[in-house]
Formats: structure tokens, C-alpha cells, sequence
């Protein structure tokens, strides 16, 4: 009786997960952990076929080839913003300039809707709201077909091939008042916001040019637009105007 009692009151001991386990489990979950195992994979793979068929110098060499293109592949995707993640790859391109620019004290929201009405209704976007000691600047990222030209006629118009891009440097000049009265309403004092677009794909035949008030330039020159300008904010009128522009100024795409 007592040997019964004793064996319906028997638990076995739980199973402990020993630490480097979990510590696996963490390491293999982590995403960037499963691309490169997938990476190290496709390298293998490529890397051993080339051996059998031409020697191992030239398949390791195909190996770290594969590793390469992918780094870079994956590289040209990122982007803080999940829906340029899949598409919009002037919008990447204008972000990974702006990132260089943090040492220097500028600060950027990428996204951002302009709010219309009180209801918060947004009919525009600022790609990049760049914050920093030379001023406020709202950056909109254009990629147009690269076989039409660019052109200006006496800084008042600017056509691309035979369209005349009136609408868009209005919007663009529209998004940038908008953000300017709103965080000026949000800190207390005047915030001016330089509209500009940044355009990828055809030749842009001068450095920037200012049409219809908005900064026009080539998209790889996004970084330098910025550069070299003067100090007209300190590092305490950055912060306020970052936060203001933040509270005020929605992620047009919420995750």
C-alpha cells in the first residue's frame, strides 16, 4: 500500500533547459542569424559544384562571390521604414546619404504625414524631414525615367521630357509650409521648412537649382545638398523642433 501511495504521488522532475540551449534557440531565431546561415548555404552549394567542375580555388572564390551579392542585395532593401522595404528604392537610396549625417548633429524622420484638416486627414508626405543646426528641410525622393532629359525654363518650370512637373513642385512646396505652420505652432517661434526633391534616374545637368521656390538636384547629391551650409540653430532648437516634429507630424505608413 504504502509502495502504491508513493508511486500515485511520484512526479517525475521537470526537464531544465540547460543555458547554452536557450541561448541556441535565441542565436537560430534571430533574423539576421538565419540569413546567414542561408547565405553560408548558397555559398556552399555554389562554391562546391564550381570545385568538382573547375578546382577549389575557383569555387571558393565563387563562394565569397555569392556571400558578397547577397550582402549587397540586402543591403540596397534596408530601410527604417518597412514600406520602402519592398518598393521605392529612391527613398532607400536619399535615407542611407542622411544616416552619415547624425555625427553632424542632424537629425531625420523618414514618412511623415501632413496632416490637412483637425481631423488629422493627410493628403501629403515628406519623405525626409531633416532637422539640423543649418535649418529644417523636407526632402522628397523622385525616381523618374532616366531616358527622358531634365530641364528648367528661367527657375519658374521644370519639365521632364515633354511634362511639365508644375503639380509635383507645388505639392512638394505645399507639404513643406504645412509642416512649417505646424511646428511653428508646436515650439513658440518661426520654422521655416526648404522644400527640395531629390531625383533619381535621368541626368540632372547642374548642382541644385531652386524652381518655384523648391530646391531641385540630383538624388546623390541628397548628402552634400546639406553639407556646408551655416549654423543658424543650436543643438537645444534641433532637439525641441525633432520632438515637436515627431509628436506632430504622424508615420504616414504605421506599423
Amino acid at each position: 500500500m504504502g509502495s502504491e501511495e508513493a508511486r500515485e504521488h511520484h512526479h517525475p522532475s521537470p526537464v531544465k533547459e540547460r543555458p547554452e540551449e536557450g541561448i541556441a534557440a535565441a542565436v537560430l531565431d534571430d533574423p539576421r542569424t538565419r540569413r546567414w546561415i542561408q547565405r553560408a548555404g548558397a555559398a556552399v552549394v555554389a562554391g562546391a559544384v564550381v570545385t568538382v567542375l573547375l578546382g577549389w580555388r575557383l569555387g571558393l572564390t565563387v563562394a565569397v562571390l555569392v556571400v558578397i551579392a547577397d550582402v549587397v542585395r540586402r543591403s540596397r532593401k534596408d530601410s527604417t521604414v518597412t514600406a520602402w522595404q519592398k518598393s521605392s528604392a529612391a527613398e532607400r537610396r536619399t535615407e542611407k546619404q542622411l544616416r552619415a549625417l547624425q555625427r553632424n548633429g542632424y537629425l531625420v524622420l523618414h514618412a511623415r504625414a501632413v496632416p490637412r484638416d483637425d481631423d488629422g486627414v493627410s493628403d501629403g508626405r515628406i519623405d525626409h524631414l531633416v532637422i539640423g543646426p543649418s535649418g529644417v528641410y523636407a526632402i522628397d525622393s523622385e525616381k523618374w525615367d532616366k531616358r527622358l532629359p531634365v530641364r528648367t525654363m528661367s527657375h519658374l518650370k521644370l519639365f521632364h521630357g515633354p511634362f511639365n512637373k508644375k503639380d509635383r513642385l507645388d505639392e512638394a512646396r505645399w507639404e513643406a509650409q504645412m509642416a512649417s505652420n505646424i511646428l511653428a505652432e508646436k515650439v513658440g517661434f518661426e520654422v521655416p521648412v526648404q522644400p527640395s526633391v531629390a531625383i533619381y534616374g535621368p541626368s540632372i545637368p547642374w548642382k541644385v537649382m531652386r524652381v518655384r521656390d523648391v530646391d531641385v538636384y540630383s538624388g546623390n547629391r541628397a548628402r552634400a545638398y546639406l553639407r556646408r551650409r551655416p549654423t543658424i540653430l543650436t543643438e537645444g532648437d534641433v532637439q525641441r523642433i525633432f520632438q515637436a516634429a515627431e509628436d506632430a507630424l504622424p508615420p504616414k505608413y504605421p506599423d
